[in-house]
């Protein structure tokens, strides 16, 4: 039987040949199974979780176009591990009281009132003073509350070329690597130019609200409301 390649499954299925796309799917199962392996251990199957990534293939074989110039498997790999980050969120997994989400709410908006007026992260004694509360509840209500961070997330520099990954993970699993960073620039890559250049300067940069403000000609405001938007965005897609 001969075996085609994803360009030529992927142009059948654009013509209408739908078994084109069980093709697809048995000859990228490897790629969903090596994504699907990532996410064990946190409370579903791993046969379930290959199922969802395949739902993230199948997708990503019907919107694939040739005219994004990259091979498909790196199309695919985000759009497979966005069904299953979201499967994951959806489901709820993780159930965290009312009394946690309050907590955690009061807590992030004392976060943000503390940012734009220090400019800098505060302590979690700090939070603590500012909502009454003990460290150790504000440690819980942050821990079991805020949305995971990715691994992908740079730590310091652009010359560093240090991510979040480096400090906690195996950084012999490179599929690990692979799929975050694609997911995360394929995230990026959506947003529109100005709040890219406002990642660039906050994140890769390291400057402070005001001094992305002053860079970009708007207020440290304006700033701050933009990045509220920007994590909102990254947070669906990742």
């Amino acid at each position: 039987m001969k075996v085609c390649d994803n360009n030529e499954l992927i142009k059948r299925l654009s013509e209408g040949d739908d078994s084109a796309l069980d093709e697809i799917v048995t000859q990228n199962m490897g790629l969903v199974k090596s994504v699907a392996l990532r996410f064990c251990g946190r409370g579903t199957e791993y046969e379930d979780l290959v199922q969802i990534g395949a739902i993230g293939l199948m997708r990503a074989a019907r919107s694939f176009d040739f005219s994004f110039g990259c091979m498909f498997s790196t199309y695919a790999v985000p759009l497979i591990v966005g069904e299953i980050r979201r499967f994951l969120r959806d489901d709820g997994l993780i159930k965290v009281g009312r009394t946690v989400k309050q907590s955690a709410g009061v807590i992030m908006r004392a976060r943000e009132d503390f940012l734009s007026s220090s400019e800098r992260e505060p302590t979690v004694k700090e939070l603590a003073e500012m909502c009454n509360m003990s460290v150790e509840d504000v440690a819980f209500a942050l821990d079991a509350a805020l949305p995971i961070r990715s691994l992908s997330e740079p730590i310091g520099s652009d010359d560093d070329n240090a991510s979040l990954e480096y400090f906690i993970a195996d950084r012999e699993n490179l599929l690990e690597k692979l799929t975050d960073s694609i997911a995360l620039r394929e995230a990026i890559a959506t947003l529109s130019p100005r709040q890219q250049e406002i990642v660039k300067l906050r994140y890769f940069k390291e400057l402070s609200q005001q001094q992305t403000g002053d860079a970009l000609g708007i207020t440290q405001v304006k700033v701050s409301r933009e990045e509220k938007k920007i994590m909102e965005i990254l947070r669906k897609a990742l």
